[in-house]
């Protein structure tokens, strides 16, 4: 069984089953973007025992991940109220948190320096994103697959795919700054905040792109996937963390 686990890729063992997705972040296993590389691959990768990882997944339950819709116009509708939303809401106030917190203790041991900048570029970047997601692709996607709309596409999902690895790279440079996210001894309560945000965020935006990348596009993009010409790389570090 676990010989079986080593060999499937993240991607697939992420959509089977329940639960997979926080051992992957405990491990820091990219399995959102990253996830075509099988188990094996991805803990060598990070110098982790694959045997090990493999028997905390047999130890799950295997199935069809729940509270998630099985329709296209279901997942679109929940990705906006449930993610998009909430990056909306959260960002503005770990920008807010990061820039105290640098004013705060600039130039101590562990503060994260240009850490509120990053956050404002990101937050561009995922706002446009988003933006687009919603006016042009997911209409397109609720449609549902073999539908004219669905026929268009295939361009916009290649490129949030490339926006999503785009993405990771931000979200592993913040982890770079905040050595993936370790507070120093002493912290005060906003800089314990701005952390449990950030690791809150990052586990969300971690799910958000895994239901799209993985679940979602598939369903109009099957056979591009098996052939290997999926996105890959995104997501490392930080995105994996749990």
């Amino acid at each position: 069984m676990s010989t079986a686990l080593t060999e499937r890729s993240l991607r697939d063992l992420a959509v089977a089953l329940p639960g997979a997705t926080a051992v992957f972040r405990h491990h820091k296993l990219d399995f959102c973007c990253g996830g075509a590389v099988s188990l094996a691959e991805a803990a060598a990768a990070r110098a982790a025992d694959a045997g090990a990882i493999a028997a905390e997944l047999a130890a799950l339950d295997a199935g069809v991940p729940g509270d998630l819709p099985d329709t296209p116009a279901g997942l679109t509708a929940l990705i906006v109220t449930r993610y998009h939303d909430s990056h909306r809401r959260d960002l503005p106030e770990l920008i807010r948190l990061a820039r105290r917190v640098e004013a705060v203790h600039r130039g101590k041991p562990g503060t994260p320096a240009g850490l509120a900048e990053m956050l404002e570029r990101l937050t561009a970047d995922l706002t446009a994103h988003m933006t687009k997601e919603e006016a042009i692709l997911f209409p397109l996607l609720a449609a549902g697959p073999g539908t004219p709309q669905a026929a268009m596409a295939a361009g916009p999902i290649a490129r949030m795919r490339f926006e999503h690895d785009e993405c990771g790279a931000e979200l592993a440079e913040i982890a770079r700054l905040t050595g993936d996210l370790t507070l120093p001894d002493g912290a005060c309560t906003t800089f314990r905040a701005l952390y449990a945000g950030l690791e809150r965020f990052v586990d969300e935006l971690t799910t958000h792109i895994h239901i799209e990348n993985n679940i979602l596009f598939p369903m109009f993009e099957f056979p591009m996937l098996e052939t290997g010409e999926a996105a890959s790389g995104c997501c490392s570090g930080m995105a994996a963390r749990g």
